[in-house]
Protein backbone atom coordinates (compact mmCIF):
# COMPACT_ATOMS: atom_id res chain seq x y z
CA UNK A 1 0.00 0.00 0.00
CA UNK A 2 2.82 2.40 0.78
CA UNK A 3 4.41 1.97 -2.64
CA UNK A 4 1.10 2.69 -4.36
CA UNK A 5 0.60 5.83 -2.30
CA UNK A 6 4.14 7.05 -2.95
CA UNK A 7 3.84 6.44 -6.71
CA UNK A 8 0.63 8.48 -6.81
CA UNK A 9 2.16 11.45 -5.05
CA UNK A 10 5.59 11.19 -6.72
CA UNK A 11 6.50 14.12 -8.90
CA UNK A 12 7.23 13.57 -12.55
CA UNK A 13 10.90 14.08 -13.32
CA UNK A 14 13.51 13.41 -15.97
CA UNK A 15 14.79 9.85 -16.13
CA UNK A 16 18.36 9.06 -15.21
CA UNK A 17 20.38 6.99 -17.66
CA UNK A 18 20.76 4.18 -15.11
CA UNK A 19 16.95 3.92 -14.85
CA UNK A 20 16.30 3.25 -18.53
CA UNK A 21 16.93 -0.51 -18.38
CA UNK A 22 14.48 -0.86 -15.48
CA UNK A 23 11.74 0.79 -17.51
CA UNK A 24 11.57 -2.29 -19.76
CA UNK A 25 9.64 -4.11 -17.02
CA UNK A 26 7.18 -1.23 -16.76
CA UNK A 27 6.58 -1.27 -20.51
CA UNK A 28 6.21 -5.05 -20.72
CA UNK A 29 3.73 -5.08 -17.81
CA UNK A 30 1.75 -2.19 -19.32
CA UNK A 31 1.68 -3.89 -22.72
CA UNK A 32 0.37 -7.06 -21.06
CA UNK A 33 -2.86 -5.26 -20.12
CA UNK A 34 -3.80 -5.11 -23.81
CA UNK A 35 -4.50 -8.87 -23.71
CA UNK A 36 -7.77 -7.94 -21.96
CA UNK A 37 -8.99 -6.53 -25.27
CA UNK A 38 -7.45 -9.23 -27.46
CA UNK A 39 -4.28 -7.34 -28.42
CA UNK A 40 -1.01 -9.23 -28.04
CA UNK A 41 2.05 -7.47 -29.38
CA UNK A 42 4.52 -9.32 -31.60
CA UNK A 43 7.80 -10.35 -29.97
CA UNK A 44 10.70 -7.95 -30.20
CA UNK A 45 12.35 -5.18 -28.30
CA UNK A 46 10.35 -2.70 -26.30
CA UNK A 47 10.31 0.94 -27.34
CA UNK A 48 12.30 2.01 -24.27
CA UNK A 49 15.07 -0.44 -25.21
CA UNK A 50 15.58 1.45 -28.45
CA UNK A 51 16.87 4.62 -26.80
CA UNK A 52 19.75 5.53 -24.51
CA UNK A 53 18.95 9.22 -24.10
CA UNK A 54 17.26 10.04 -20.78
CA UNK A 55 16.46 13.56 -22.04
CA UNK A 56 13.64 11.92 -24.04
CA UNK A 57 12.07 10.21 -21.02
CA UNK A 58 10.02 11.49 -18.11
CA UNK A 59 9.30 9.13 -15.20
CA UNK A 60 7.00 9.02 -12.20
CA UNK A 61 7.96 7.36 -8.94
CA UNK A 62 11.20 6.16 -7.44
CA UNK A 63 11.80 3.57 -8.62
CA UNK A 64 9.76 4.61 -11.65
CA UNK A 65 6.29 3.07 -12.01
CA UNK A 66 5.53 4.88 -15.25
CA UNK A 67 7.23 6.75 -18.04
CA UNK A 68 6.61 8.89 -21.09
CA UNK A 69 9.07 8.69 -23.99
CA UNK A 70 9.01 11.25 -26.76
CA UNK A 71 10.83 12.43 -29.83
CA UNK A 72 10.48 15.03 -32.56
CA UNK A 73 8.47 14.48 -35.74
CA UNK A 74 7.82 17.11 -38.38
CA UNK A 75 9.09 19.79 -36.00
CA UNK A 76 6.68 18.90 -33.18
CA UNK A 77 7.02 16.83 -30.06
CA UNK A 78 5.66 13.32 -30.59
CA UNK A 79 4.72 11.04 -27.69
CA UNK A 80 6.30 7.71 -28.61
CA UNK A 81 5.22 5.75 -25.56
CA UNK A 82 3.29 6.27 -22.34
CA UNK A 83 3.43 3.29 -19.99
CA UNK A 84 2.31 2.84 -16.40
CA UNK A 85 2.80 -0.40 -14.52
CA UNK A 86 -0.67 -1.91 -14.02
CA UNK A 87 -0.08 -2.14 -10.25
CA UNK A 88 -0.10 1.67 -10.29
CA UNK A 89 -2.78 2.24 -12.92
CA UNK A 90 -5.87 4.40 -12.49
CA UNK A 91 -4.10 6.62 -9.96
CA UNK A 92 -3.33 9.61 -12.17
CA UNK A 93 0.25 8.61 -13.01
CA UNK A 94 -0.38 8.53 -16.77
CA UNK A 95 -2.23 11.84 -16.70
CA UNK A 96 0.60 13.54 -14.81
CA UNK A 97 3.14 12.15 -17.26
CA UNK A 98 1.07 13.32 -20.23
CA UNK A 99 0.68 16.83 -18.82
CA UNK A 100 4.43 16.99 -18.15
CA UNK A 101 5.11 16.04 -21.78
CA UNK A 102 2.72 18.74 -23.00
CA UNK A 103 4.27 21.30 -20.64
CA UNK A 104 7.74 20.40 -21.93
CA UNK A 105 6.56 20.71 -25.54
CA UNK A 106 5.12 24.16 -24.82
CA UNK A 107 8.35 25.23 -23.12
CA UNK A 108 10.22 24.18 -26.29
CA UNK A 109 7.94 26.37 -28.40
CA UNK A 110 5.86 23.55 -29.91
CA UNK A 111 2.36 24.37 -31.04
CA UNK A 112 1.16 20.78 -30.63
CA UNK A 113 1.91 17.26 -29.42
CA UNK A 114 1.16 14.26 -31.64
CA UNK A 115 0.87 10.54 -30.94
CA UNK A 116 -0.35 7.31 -32.50
CA UNK A 117 -2.66 5.04 -30.54
CA UNK A 118 -5.40 2.43 -30.69
CA UNK A 119 -8.63 4.17 -31.63
CA UNK A 120 -11.07 2.14 -29.52
CA UNK A 121 -9.07 0.84 -26.54
CA UNK A 122 -10.54 2.74 -23.55
CA UNK A 123 -7.14 3.67 -22.08
CA UNK A 124 -5.86 4.80 -25.48
CA UNK A 125 -7.87 6.84 -28.01
CA UNK A 126 -10.80 7.72 -25.72
CA UNK A 127 -8.44 8.49 -22.80
CA UNK A 128 -6.36 10.88 -24.93
CA UNK A 129 -9.53 12.48 -26.33
CA UNK A 130 -10.62 13.28 -22.76
CA UNK A 131 -7.30 15.08 -22.35
CA UNK A 132 -7.60 17.37 -25.34
CA UNK A 133 -6.30 15.22 -28.20
CA UNK A 134 -8.25 14.93 -31.45
CA UNK A 135 -7.88 12.52 -34.35
CA UNK A 136 -5.71 14.04 -37.06
CA UNK A 137 -6.80 13.53 -40.65
CA UNK A 138 -4.12 11.88 -42.83
CA UNK A 139 -4.13 14.95 -45.08
CA UNK A 140 -2.70 16.87 -42.09
CA UNK A 141 0.17 14.46 -41.43
CA UNK A 142 3.65 15.65 -42.23
CA UNK A 143 6.06 13.36 -44.10
CA UNK A 144 7.77 12.07 -40.95
CA UNK A 145 4.46 11.28 -39.27
CA UNK A 146 3.25 9.45 -42.38
CA UNK A 147 6.49 7.45 -42.41
CA UNK A 148 6.03 6.58 -38.73
CA UNK A 149 2.54 5.19 -39.41
CA UNK A 150 3.94 3.03 -42.21
CA UNK A 151 6.78 1.87 -39.93
CA UNK A 152 4.33 0.90 -37.16
CA UNK A 153 2.35 -1.16 -39.66
CA UNK A 154 5.54 -2.88 -40.80
CA UNK A 155 6.36 -3.73 -37.16
CA UNK A 156 3.00 -5.46 -36.88
CA UNK A 157 1.56 -3.38 -34.04
CA UNK A 158 -1.58 -2.37 -35.93
CA UNK A 159 -3.50 -5.17 -34.22
CA UNK A 160 -6.64 -3.03 -33.92
CA UNK A 161 -7.67 0.24 -35.61
CA UNK A 162 -5.11 2.95 -34.91
CA UNK A 163 -5.26 6.71 -35.23
CA UNK A 164 -2.94 9.69 -35.18
CA UNK A 165 -3.98 12.26 -32.59
CA UNK A 166 -2.86 15.81 -31.90
CA UNK A 167 -3.30 18.20 -29.00
CA UNK A 168 -2.94 21.87 -29.78
CA UNK A 169 -1.03 23.58 -26.99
Amino acid sequence: MTSTRSSTSAAVRWARVEELAGLVGVEVAADGVFAQVGIVFPPGTTMIEEIDDPSRVLVAGSPPVGFAMFGWIDGSLHLDQLAVHPDHGRQGVGGRLLEAVCDHAASEGCAAVTLTTFRDVPWNGPWYAQRGFAVLDPAEWGPELAALVVHERELGIELAPRVVMRRIL
